[in-house]
């Protein structure tokens, strides 16, 4: 399967219908680019750098079944001070090679690890996660804090319990696999009221789903490695600094609980929410979200 050449798609002209739209979607990308392919035992990963060489670094997790193209409204912002490093996460509809199954979080955070090595980062690295990419973010700072300068997680899964609402939302989407079209964008919608309380943004949230559904059609889709609630010893042992970001109309889980519970176990966590604003909140609001990250940075 892995050495087909339509591999990591259904098929070959899947595929290129795909990684048309990706690159179309691509062209806006608002500031000057390069990509590469860094290559893992877990297969390549594509990567798309931006801002100057010299600046600090600042790694970038989109959320999942998304990819890199996820941090189009955020991207021109961060960009200004830190070289920023935009990643397809391996196991899902980008550029990005699966070559093996990711089994676990530490298939994940070994992955990680083999890209971060590849792009020639060893220490003082910014490390942004939005929702499972905060998970993963969040199993990253567990093995290797010593390479971390600080932590940034927006809308985190991991943090606090699902609630029953979202369970059945990932239970149907892995039972069904996205081909219930019209039925994947009303609960897609859902997550992002706040983006569509604005009329002005239906035709942007189209064109985003259809190129996301698109992709979640196109690609051969791993089994979901949930994200399991990070434990009350794992929280204490991250030591860094750590800005958490949330809507304060998050439905993935209960903002209050969240908050509650990072900042009695977390011992450098700031917390912030943003007003008008569930899980889609680095569309919703880039400004503030851009803002806010780059506040808690340069602190």
């Amino acid at each position: 399967m892995q050495n087909s050449e339509s591999h990591p798609f259904q098929t070959a002209e899947a595929k290129e219908q795909f990684l048309a739209a990706y690159d179309a979607r691509a062209q806006q990308w608002p500031i000057p680019s390069e990509t590469t392919l860094i290559n893992t035992s877990y297969g390549k990963t594509f990567v798309r750098i931006s801002g100057l060489a010299n600046n600090p670094p600042l790694i970038l997790l989109h959320g999942h079944s998304e990819n890199s193209l996820n941090w189009l409204p955020n991207i021109e912002d961060l960009s200004q001070a830190y070289r920023t490093y935009a990643i397809d996460i391996i196991s899902d509809p980008g550029c990005s090679v699966y070559s093996k199954i990711m089994k676990n979080a530490d298939d994940f955070v070994n992955w990680l690890d083999e890209v971060v090595t590849g792009l020639n980062l060893n220490a003082g690295i910014n490390l942004v996660g939005l929702s499972y990419g905060g998970w993963l973010a969040c199993q990253y700072s567990l093995k290797f804090q010593q390479r971390l300068n600080k932590l940034v997680l927006i809308a985190p899964a991991g943090i606090s319990s699902f609630p029953i609402k979202f369970i059945v939302f990932a239970l149907f989407l892995s039972l069904f696999q996205f081909r219930i079209k019209f039925l994947f964008k009303r609960l897609t919608r859902w997550m992002f009221v706040d983006f569509l309380k604005s009329g002005e943004n239906e035709t942007a949230f189209n064109e985003w789903f259809e190129f996301i559904y698109l992709g979640m059609k196109s690609h051969k889709s791993q089994p979901i490695v949930f994200a399991k609630l990070l434990t009350d010893e794992q929280l204490r042992s991250l030591n860094l600094p750590i800005l958490f970001l949330s809507g304060e109309n998050e439905i993935v889980y209960s903002v209050k609980k969240a908050t509650r519970r990072l900042q009695s176990l977390a011992p450098n966590v700031e917390t912030q929410i943003v007003k008008n604003a569930g899980h889609d909140l680095p569309i919703a609001r880039p400004k503030e979200v851009n803002q806010a990250i780059l506040n808690f940075l340069d602190n």
